[in-house]
């Protein structure tokens, strides 16, 4: 499972939103999270996650990579 990637101490704040209850179950399952909210929060790390991921690969373009001995 994975774990929650905010800043250590960041501020919660009450929210309502209006979500299809079918897409958070299936969310839950494939996640395999136990609440809704920590179904959203792991959700939103594997976004930002991704965002990273894509920004590194861009930085590496051009980077000649050689293996080690």
């Amino acid at each position: 499972m994975l774990r929650s990637r905010g800043r250590k101490g960041s501020p919660k704040r009450p929210r309502t939103f209006r979500l299809a209850a079918d897409k958070i179950a299936a969310a839950q399952r494939i996640l395999r999270t136990r609440t809704a909210t920590e179904t959203i929060e792991t959700a939103l790390d594997m976004i930002v996650f991704r965002q990273e991921l894509i920004q590194g690969t861009q930085a590496m373009v051009g980077v000649r990579m050689t293996p080690a001995d």
